[in-house]
Protein backbone atom coordinates (compact mmCIF):
# COMPACT_ATOMS: atom_id res chain seq x y z
CA UNK A 1 0.00 0.00 0.00
CA UNK A 2 1.33 3.89 -0.27
CA UNK A 3 2.19 5.62 2.72
CA UNK A 4 -1.04 7.04 3.69
CA UNK A 5 -2.49 10.49 1.50
CA UNK A 6 0.35 10.22 -0.77
CA UNK A 7 -0.13 12.58 -3.24
CA UNK A 8 0.58 12.26 -7.07
CA UNK A 9 0.37 15.05 -9.89
CA UNK A 10 -0.07 13.77 -13.22
CA UNK A 11 1.22 16.44 -15.77
CA UNK A 12 -0.50 15.20 -19.53
CA UNK A 13 -2.25 16.61 -22.11
CA UNK A 14 -4.10 13.41 -23.05
CA UNK A 15 -7.43 13.47 -21.42
CA UNK A 16 -7.74 9.50 -21.86
CA UNK A 17 -4.79 9.04 -20.26
CA UNK A 18 -5.51 11.56 -17.52
CA UNK A 19 -8.95 9.66 -16.65
CA UNK A 20 -7.17 6.25 -16.84
CA UNK A 21 -4.49 7.15 -14.02
CA UNK A 22 -6.74 9.05 -11.95
CA UNK A 23 -9.07 6.18 -11.95
CA UNK A 24 -5.84 3.70 -11.40
CA UNK A 25 -3.93 5.54 -8.73
CA UNK A 26 -6.86 6.74 -6.44
CA UNK A 27 -8.32 2.85 -6.94
CA UNK A 28 -4.51 2.23 -5.24
CA UNK A 29 -4.91 4.73 -2.75
CA UNK A 30 -3.04 7.77 -3.71
CA UNK A 31 -4.58 11.11 -4.14
CA UNK A 32 -4.81 12.46 -7.58
CA UNK A 33 -4.54 16.06 -8.98
CA UNK A 34 -4.03 16.78 -12.74
CA UNK A 35 -2.37 19.58 -15.27
CA UNK A 36 -2.76 19.71 -19.29
CA UNK A 37 0.21 21.89 -19.74
CA UNK A 38 3.70 22.62 -18.42
CA UNK A 39 2.59 26.24 -17.15
CA UNK A 40 -0.53 24.67 -15.41
CA UNK A 41 1.96 21.51 -13.74
CA UNK A 42 4.74 23.72 -12.53
CA UNK A 43 1.75 25.87 -10.70
CA UNK A 44 0.09 22.68 -9.47
CA UNK A 45 3.42 21.90 -8.04
CA UNK A 46 3.12 24.62 -5.64
CA UNK A 47 -0.36 24.15 -4.62
CA UNK A 48 -0.71 20.63 -4.19
CA UNK A 49 2.67 20.00 -3.29
CA UNK A 50 2.51 15.99 -4.74
CA UNK A 51 4.99 13.63 -3.47
CA UNK A 52 5.68 12.34 -7.05
CA UNK A 53 5.31 13.80 -10.12
CA UNK A 54 4.40 11.99 -13.53
CA UNK A 55 5.09 13.96 -16.60
CA UNK A 56 4.87 13.67 -20.27
CA UNK A 57 7.58 14.64 -22.65
CA UNK A 58 5.21 16.09 -25.44
CA UNK A 59 3.08 19.00 -23.90
CA UNK A 60 1.38 21.76 -25.93
CA UNK A 61 3.30 24.76 -24.13
CA UNK A 62 6.47 23.39 -23.52
CA UNK A 63 8.88 20.33 -23.48
CA UNK A 64 8.36 18.03 -20.93
CA UNK A 65 12.29 18.39 -20.24
CA UNK A 66 12.33 22.41 -19.86
CA UNK A 67 9.65 21.39 -17.13
CA UNK A 68 11.93 19.23 -15.36
CA UNK A 69 14.94 21.92 -15.33
CA UNK A 70 12.27 23.93 -13.52
CA UNK A 71 11.18 22.27 -11.02
CA UNK A 72 14.88 20.98 -10.30
CA UNK A 73 15.54 24.73 -9.54
CA UNK A 74 13.45 24.68 -6.70
CA UNK A 75 12.16 21.03 -5.55
CA UNK A 76 13.41 17.45 -5.66
CA UNK A 77 10.05 15.87 -5.75
CA UNK A 78 10.25 12.82 -7.60
CA UNK A 79 9.39 12.83 -11.46
CA UNK A 80 8.86 9.35 -13.37
CA UNK A 81 8.33 10.63 -17.24
CA UNK A 82 5.48 8.37 -19.38
CA UNK A 83 6.18 9.60 -22.72
CA UNK A 84 5.58 7.87 -26.18
CA UNK A 85 9.23 9.13 -27.08
CA UNK A 86 11.25 5.80 -26.63
CA UNK A 87 14.71 7.12 -28.87
CA UNK A 88 17.46 6.66 -25.98
CA UNK A 89 18.45 10.14 -26.46
CA UNK A 90 15.27 11.29 -25.18
CA UNK A 91 15.43 8.88 -22.00
CA UNK A 92 18.98 10.44 -21.56
CA UNK A 93 17.80 14.05 -21.39
CA UNK A 94 15.21 13.60 -19.20
CA UNK A 95 17.19 11.50 -16.81
CA UNK A 96 20.15 13.42 -17.23
CA UNK A 97 17.69 16.93 -16.32
CA UNK A 98 16.69 15.30 -13.04
CA UNK A 99 14.27 12.53 -13.78
CA UNK A 100 14.36 9.68 -11.46
CA UNK A 101 12.45 7.26 -14.18
CA UNK A 102 11.40 6.70 -17.45
CA UNK A 103 8.20 4.80 -18.90
CA UNK A 104 7.47 4.65 -22.24
CA UNK A 105 3.97 4.16 -23.77
CA UNK A 106 1.90 2.04 -23.98
CA UNK A 107 2.40 0.98 -20.77
CA UNK A 108 1.80 -1.68 -18.18
CA UNK A 109 -0.17 -0.08 -15.05
CA UNK A 110 1.56 -2.90 -13.07
CA UNK A 111 5.00 -1.95 -14.55
CA UNK A 112 3.89 2.11 -13.87
CA UNK A 113 2.94 1.34 -10.17
CA UNK A 114 5.65 -0.89 -9.12
CA UNK A 115 8.05 2.07 -10.76
CA UNK A 116 6.17 4.58 -8.61
CA UNK A 117 6.57 2.73 -5.31
CA UNK A 118 9.89 2.50 -5.81
CA UNK A 119 10.77 6.09 -6.11
CA UNK A 120 8.34 6.80 -2.95
CA UNK A 121 10.01 4.21 -0.72
CA UNK A 122 13.34 5.77 -2.10
CA UNK A 123 12.73 9.25 -1.38
CA UNK A 124 11.31 8.54 2.07
CA UNK A 125 14.65 6.99 3.17
CA UNK A 126 17.35 9.21 4.69
CA UNK A 127 20.28 10.32 2.73
CA UNK A 128 22.32 9.01 5.03
CA UNK A 129 20.93 5.93 6.24
CA UNK A 130 23.90 3.37 7.00
CA UNK A 131 23.14 0.12 5.78
CA UNK A 132 21.43 -0.53 2.64
CA UNK A 133 19.90 -4.37 1.47
CA UNK A 134 19.20 -5.73 -1.74
CA UNK A 135 18.16 -9.46 -1.19
CA UNK A 136 21.26 -11.19 0.04
CA UNK A 137 23.67 -7.95 -0.98
CA UNK A 138 24.29 -5.72 1.71
CA UNK A 139 26.43 -2.26 1.75
CA UNK A 140 27.64 -0.98 4.75
CA UNK A 141 28.24 2.68 4.40
CA UNK A 142 29.92 3.49 7.51
CA UNK A 143 32.43 0.47 7.41
CA UNK A 144 32.65 1.00 3.50
CA UNK A 145 31.71 -2.92 3.14
CA UNK A 146 29.79 -5.00 1.30
CA UNK A 147 28.49 -8.57 1.82
CA UNK A 148 27.05 -11.04 -0.40
CA UNK A 149 25.04 -14.40 0.89
CA UNK A 150 26.88 -13.93 4.35
CA UNK A 151 30.54 -13.49 2.54
CA UNK A 152 32.28 -10.01 2.66
CA UNK A 153 32.91 -9.06 -1.16
CA UNK A 154 36.30 -7.17 -1.48
CA UNK A 155 36.45 -4.42 -4.09
CA UNK A 156 38.46 -1.98 -5.62
CA UNK A 157 38.01 1.50 -4.51
CA UNK A 158 36.60 2.54 -8.21
CA UNK A 159 34.35 -0.56 -8.01
CA UNK A 160 32.75 0.43 -4.51
CA UNK A 161 31.89 4.08 -5.52
CA UNK A 162 30.16 3.13 -8.35
CA UNK A 163 27.65 0.40 -6.22
CA UNK A 164 27.35 2.65 -3.70
CA UNK A 165 26.17 5.26 -6.33
CA UNK A 166 24.02 2.49 -8.04
CA UNK A 167 22.50 1.60 -4.49
CA UNK A 168 21.83 5.49 -3.61
CA UNK A 169 19.77 5.73 -6.44
CA UNK A 170 18.51 1.67 -5.84
CA UNK A 171 15.69 1.18 -8.18
CA UNK A 172 16.25 4.15 -10.48
CA UNK A 173 17.97 4.82 -13.91
CA UNK A 174 21.47 6.14 -13.63
CA UNK A 175 22.61 7.43 -16.91
CA UNK A 176 26.45 7.41 -18.33
CA UNK A 177 27.46 10.46 -17.90
CA UNK A 178 25.44 10.33 -14.41
CA UNK A 179 28.27 7.57 -13.00
CA UNK A 180 30.54 9.29 -14.97
CA UNK A 181 30.68 12.67 -13.89
CA UNK A 182 30.19 11.18 -10.49
CA UNK A 183 32.94 8.69 -10.06
CA UNK A 184 35.63 10.56 -12.47
CA UNK A 185 34.51 13.91 -12.79
CA UNK A 186 33.35 16.04 -15.87
CA UNK A 187 36.03 15.30 -17.73
CA UNK A 188 35.27 12.08 -18.26
CA UNK A 189 31.60 11.96 -18.82
CA UNK A 190 31.47 10.33 -22.45
CA UNK A 191 34.24 7.90 -21.55
CA UNK A 192 31.72 4.99 -21.22
CA UNK A 193 34.12 2.16 -22.08
CA UNK A 194 35.03 2.81 -18.09
CA UNK A 195 31.73 1.51 -17.02
CA UNK A 196 31.91 -1.30 -19.24
CA UNK A 197 34.98 -2.51 -17.43
CA UNK A 198 34.24 -1.86 -14.64
CA UNK A 199 30.44 -2.34 -14.10
CA UNK A 200 31.50 -6.05 -15.78
CA UNK A 201 34.57 -6.30 -12.69
CA UNK A 202 31.13 -5.86 -10.30
CA UNK A 203 28.86 -8.55 -11.99
CA UNK A 204 31.74 -11.24 -11.87
CA UNK A 205 31.93 -10.56 -7.97
CA UNK A 206 27.90 -10.18 -6.84
CA UNK A 207 26.00 -11.80 -9.75
CA UNK A 208 25.52 -15.30 -9.55
CA UNK A 209 25.94 -15.44 -13.72
CA UNK A 210 27.42 -12.44 -14.95
CA UNK A 211 25.83 -13.13 -18.24
CA UNK A 212 22.23 -12.84 -16.43
CA UNK A 213 23.09 -9.99 -14.19
CA UNK A 214 19.91 -9.68 -11.15
CA UNK A 215 21.55 -6.76 -9.42
CA UNK A 216 23.05 -3.92 -12.09
CA UNK A 217 20.54 -4.29 -14.71
CA UNK A 218 21.19 -2.63 -17.86
CA UNK A 219 19.44 -0.39 -19.74
CA UNK A 220 20.28 -0.37 -23.32
CA UNK A 221 21.87 2.94 -24.75
CA UNK A 222 20.52 4.65 -21.24
CA UNK A 223 22.74 3.43 -18.41
CA UNK A 224 22.20 0.64 -15.24
CA UNK A 225 19.60 0.49 -12.17
CA UNK A 226 20.21 -1.26 -9.59
CA UNK A 227 17.05 -3.38 -8.51
CA UNK A 228 15.15 -3.29 -5.75
CA UNK A 229 14.52 -6.42 -3.41
CA UNK A 230 11.33 -6.36 -1.30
Amino acid sequence: MPPEGARILVIDDEKQILRMLKVALEGNGYDVAEAASGHDGLNQTAVFHPDLIILDLGLPDMDGVEVIKRLREWTRTPIIILSVREHEDDKIDALDAGADDYVTKPFSMGELLARLRVALRHVAKTDDEPVLTFGELTMDLARRNVILQGQEIKLTPTEYEILKYLALQAGRVVTHRQLLRAIWGPNYQEQTHYLRIYIGQLRHKIETDPSQPTYIITEPGVGYRLVTRD
